[in-house]
């Protein structure tokens, strides 16, 4: 299927690594122009090697995103390689937290600001663009903790938790413009550093060290009805029918990709 995102500007947050890198190759892929995003000068490089390996279009886009001033950089830059954005995947963030003996003010508004104020700092830059255009999509990718929460790192949880929520109210306000708005909530995924994590817990348990033996390790911890793990592309290749033309009735959505794992009807 032709997705129709040749010639769209993607702008994918956090794409240096994981799974901001695999949805970044994807859309690269597809034909859109990815703009490859990291908080430092550097980061992108591998992903940016890798998309261009497949004759792929891509710039790389420096800025934090975590405050004002470095989300300010990360727009310059952008205007600076590109005239407009069509697309932008927030795909950034930390699962980072503490419990909920020590949590604090401090760690609660920390992690509400990375996960979530980011995401909107970044989606505001560059709504004009899409509105202009009368196209657009803004996909918020959160995580199966948003429906299923743990009782640790629970600040995480709870920022989240909250993107689902940002996504209906940006559809309602963006309604009849061109827009879409979109949440996507994944579940564990094949990123190197979960293949790290769980091949040492193999080694120590003297168990196979090869991806189907590590595959069965991490389903023991995560199951889920699928029986498969997915790789970062596997998510990209999502989002990518989600950011695409055929999509266009698809809106104000929590969609998760977690193989059933969240055991919820709605």
């Amino acid at each position: 299927m032709d997705l129709r995102l040749d010639g769209k500007v993607a702008l994918v947050t956090g794409s240096y690594r994981g799974t901001g890198a695999g949805i970044a190759r994807v859309l690269a892929a597809e034909g859109a122009t990815v703009l490859v995003h990291g908080l430092e000068p550097g980061q992108t490089d591998g992903t940016l090697e890798s998309i261009a390996q497949g004759d792929g279009r891509a710039h790389s886009v420096v800025g934090d995103v975590r405050t004002d001033a470095g989300t300010a950089e990360l727009v310059a830059q952008v205007r600076r390689v590109v005239d407009r954005v069509d697309i932008v995947i927030n795909n950034y963030g930390v699962a980072e937290g503490t419990d909920w003996q020590v949590s604090d003010t401090t760690s609660w508004h920390g992690s509400y600001d990375i996960n979530v104020v980011s995401a909107v700092r970044v989606t505001q830059a560059f709504l004009a663009d899409m509105e202009t255009a009368g196209w657009g999509r803004v996909v918020f990718v959160s995580t199966i903790g948003a429906t299923r929460p743990g009782d640790r790192i629970p600040e995480y949880y709870a920022a989240k938790s909250a993107l689902p929520g940002v996504a209906v109210s940006l559809s309602k306000h963006l309604a009849g413009t061109g827009v879409t708005v979109n949440c996507v909530s994944p579940g564990v995924i094949a990123t190197a550093e979960v293949l790290e994590r769980f091949t040492e817990r193999a080694r120590r348990d003297g168990r196979g060290t090869d991806w189907p033996s590590v595959e069965r390790l991490v389903l023991e911890a995560m199951p889920n009805p699928s029986g498969r793990v997915p790789t970062p592309e596997d998510v990209g290749r999502f989002v990518a029918f989600v950011v695409s033309e055929h999509a266009w009735h698809l809106n104000g959505a929590h969609l998760r990709f977690d193989g059933g794992a969240a055991e919820v009807v709605t």
